[in-house]
């Protein structure tokens, strides 16, 4: 037990609640990420030093193509959670998969929904599928960002127990101090990862069609393993086959293995000119 726990914040998981109708913090994490994620990516694609030369796609496209990520994100998440994480419940209790605000979403489901509406709406409007993924893996990051912070609000997905001097107390985690991994995730997979693609990119990514893909997918893997080693894993889980492995670390291994996929045929193909 450490000689010092942080108390639990105590956050409301509803921000404003008119009669039936209430506005969750976890609602306005999907959405702030998303608009914030949008005007990320129209300053970049307005900047053609980035590219090399003119953008393979307008402000306009990607103005349009936010309806479709949006619902691949929401969508994906959702069936994602749904089949790695608690299909037992929701075969049992098909209603509650449409109740996404109570929580529950897989980021390597929305990443492979975000996947399929980038491949979709890069193939009907005939633009580059590798650069449009770039420019959204590269915003990605504020979405995870504020996410991240939801859980917190919402005091789930809490770490492991520990001893560290800013252990928490978790109001569902019983009376054990843990650590606060949404936290962890947060920083790591929000934004050290914008900062370390934004490197990237003022350094030419953009200019190899892929290698942002490729690089978010091998970051994003690599820190959600690291912070698996804090989280706990999921009651209806639990380590897999009793080796001390979680969903989540098992699901970043083909994502890591694509990202190193995507980043060598990015870097195989001449720069954009």
């Amino acid at each position: 037990m450490p000689f010092l726990v942080i108390p639990f914040p105590a956050f409301q998981p509803v921000l404003i609640s008119v009669g039936p109708f209430a506005i969750r913090w976890y609602a306005l994490a999907y959405i702030f990420g998303i608009l914030f994620g949008w005007l990320y990516a129209r300053a970049l694609i307005r900047r053609e030093a980035l590219w090399g030369g003119k953008p393979p796609f307008t402000v306009a496209d990607y103005d349009d193509f936010i309806v479709w990520v949006t619902l691949g994100i929401v969508l994906g998440g959702r069936i994602g959670y749904v089949l790695f994480y608690n299909l037992p419940q929701f075969a049992a209790h098909p209603l509650e998969i449409l109740e996404v605000w109570k929580g529950g979403m897989s980021f390597h489901g929305g990443f492979t929904g975000c996947v399929l509406a980038v491949i979709l709406f890069g193939y009907r409007r005939g633009i580059s599928i590798l650069s449009l993924g770039d420019v959204t893996c590269a915003v990605g990051p504020i979405g995870l960002f504020l996410g991240r912070l939801a859980n917190f609000v919402n005091g789930e997905l809490w770490g492991r127990p520990t001893d560290v001097p800013w252990a928490m107390i978790f109001p569902n985690g019983g009376p054990i101090p843990r650590h606060p991994s949404q936290l962890y995730e947060a920083m790591l997979e929000g934004l050290v990862l914008l900062i370390l693609l934004a490197i990237a990119i003022r350094m030419g990514a953009l200019k190899r069609p892929g290698l942002i893909i490729g690089l978010f997918a091998m970051f994003y893997a690599v820190m959600r393993t690291f912070c698996e080693f804090f989280r706990e894993p999921d009651v209806q889980l639990g380590f897999l086959w009793n080796t001390g492995l979680t969903m989540g670390m098992l699901l970043s291994v083909p994502l890591f293995l694509a990202g190193v996929g995507f980043a060598a045929l990015a870097l195989r193909n001449p720069k954009r000119a």
